[in-house]
Order: structure tokens, then C-alpha cells, then sequence
């Protein structure tokens, strides 16, 4: 035990002792450098050049166009403007895509082939709509009971001096979803395009009874809802109607599926207008989506 005490004290020792590097002139013997140092401080230099080289060639790798003649770095430009060009040709694709259809369309046309009917956006016959769960929620049968029975103690609620408006209506919002196109009346959008969730049910805004269901090419199914003093309620582009002409609707009943039928349909939403006194006025007055 003493031994190898003895033994590591010497080593201490040893690689603490000083040398002297000395470089001198061969032929005068004259001193030119001389460096003092120990086995101990040798190492600590080697190995303090080692780390202060290793990190200046990552950082000139990392951060200098020399990177890229290192195998696996790529230019950040390069790859941005391959990006570019994925876009660009997907976009290619596309509009070529389109361009063959309207060019077979125009051949058709032109044989005379005009047998198919070119409406797009047509219902589709595959999904069963009677699977759809439309009863009203607990929390719709319970906000539907609090309206009637506030209604019908209300004294301003249908009397004389409310028929000349329709501020105090209580209006129930069909679909929840986002405004994608708003009501504009002076460029012929006299009602609100909202997106909503697939197999979403339609509610009737208010009570009243349906006067029109139907199909047609540019607005696809369409149901329509007359309702008290003068107001009308429009829903257009459903996948399917769940009322006919007749058909007595109260507030937030279903009346119909979200769809995408139509030649004016671009993806899955409801057309909804709202008609009062025969002119159109914007929902989003009344009703918040």
C-alpha cells in the first residue's frame, strides 16, 4: 500500500517537473526559442489546440458556403427553389388536367355528343342519409322550451305594433361554420355561403311551413320556408331534403343535409338567404354564425 502510494506520488512528481524545449543554431549555437514546460501543461496545450480547432472547422462548415462540399449539407436556396418547382408543377398538372377536360367537352360538343348531362356537382346517391341522427340534442330541447315559454308571456311578441318589423324575432342559426362569402346585394349575393362540417344537419330559422323543395343545375337541392310577417327563409345546395312542400317546421328543426350540389356549389356549404317584404336582407343582422 505504501509502494503504490510512493509510486503515485512519484508520477505526480514526474509530470509536473519542468523541461525546457530549446532550439538553438547548429553552427553558433546560439539560442533562437526556448520553451519551459511541463508533461502536465504539454497535454492541457495539445488538447486545448485540438478543441479550439475542432469547433473553428464546424463553424466554418456550419456557417460558410463551404458546406456544401460537404457530403450530406444541401444550399437552403436549392432546396427552396425546389419546393418552387413542386409547386409550380403540381399547379401544371392541374390546369392540364382541366385543360383536357374542356377540350374533350368541346370535342363532344362538336360530334355532336351532347347525350350526358353536363351538370356538375350532382347529389350523391351512395350515402344514406336515413342513418343521420337529426333529433334535437337535451340542450336544443331545453333552449327551444325557454324561447316558447318567454314568447308566449310576451306581450310585444306578435302583436300590431311588431308586424312592421322583425327586430324582436328570435332567429335560430341553420348551420354553424364559417361566412366564406357575405351578403352582398349589389353584386346579385343576396344571401351567406357557410361552411360547415359533412352530413351537418340544416335547421329552419324560424317556425313556418316549407312552400318549395327541389332541384335545380345551378343550386342543386333547395328548400324554401315561409314563415310569419312576410318572412322567407332560403337554403340552398343540400345533399339531401328531409321536408316537403307542407310540412309545418318550428325553429331549429332539421330540414335538410349539408351538400354540394349545384353548378354554383365549389365544396360543401349552405346558401342562406333571408327574405323579408320581398327583399333580401342580410342574416348577419339578426343571427350570429
Amino acid at each position: 500500500m505504501a509502494e503504490e502510494k510512493k509510486n503515485k506520488r512519484k508520477f505526480l512528481d514526474r509530470i509536473k517537473h519542468r523541461y525546457r524545449i530549446v532550439i538553438m543554431n547548429d553552427d553558433t549555437f546560439e539560442e533562437k526559442f526556448s520553451l519551459r514546460l511541463t508533461p502536465l501543461g504539454f497535454f492541457v496545450l495539445i488538447g486545448s489546440i485540438t478543441i479550439v480547432m475542432t469547433a473553428l472547422v464546424t463553424s466554418i462548415i456550419a456557417f460558410t458556403p463551404l458546406r456544401e462540399y460537404v457530403p450530406g449539407y444541401a444550399d437552403v436556396g436549392l432546396r427552396r427553389e425546389v419546393l418552387k418547382m413542386t409547386f409550380k408543377t403540381d399547379s401544371l398538372q392541374q390546369y392540364l388536367i382541366m385543360q383536357n377536360a374542356y377540350i374533350q367537352n368541346i370535342g363532344g360538343v362538336l360530334n355532336g355528343n351532347t347525350s350526358n348531362d353536363s351538370t356538375q356537382n350532382k347529389p350523391n346517391k351512395s350515402t344514406d342519409y336515413n342513418k343521420i341522427n337529426t333529433a334535437a340534442s337535451k340542450k336544443e330541447e331545453e333552449l327551444r322550451k325557454k324561447i316558447e315559454a318567454e314568447d308566449k308571456y310576451s306581450l310585444a311578441f306578435g302583436s300590431e305594433t311588431n308586424k312592421s318589423g322583425i327586430s324582436n324575432f328570435f332567429f335560430f342559426t341553420p348551420l354553424k361554420g364559417m361566412i366564406t362569402s357575405s351578403f352582398k346585394a349589389k353584386e346579385q349575393h343576396f344571401g351567406l355561403d357557410i361552411v360547415g362540417p359533412e352530413n351537418e344537419a340544416i335547421k329552419s330559422t324560424l317556425d313556418g311551413t316549407v312552400i318549395f323543395t327541389g332541384w335545380s343545375s345551378e343550386t342543386g337541392y333547395t328548400i324554401t320556408v315561409q314563415h310569419s310577417n312576410n318572412v322567407v327563409s332560403v337554403y340552398k345546395h343540400n345533399s339531401t331534403l328531409l321536408k316537403k312542400v307542407g310540412d309545418y317546421v318550428k325553429a331549429g328543426e332539421p330540414i335538410a343535409i349539408i351538400g354540394n350540389t349545384g353548378e354554383q356549389s365549389t365544396g360543401p356549404h349552405l346558401h342562406f338567404e333571408l327574405w323579408y317584404n320581398g327583399t333580401a336582407i342580410n342574416p348577419q343582422e339578426y343571427m350570429v354564425f
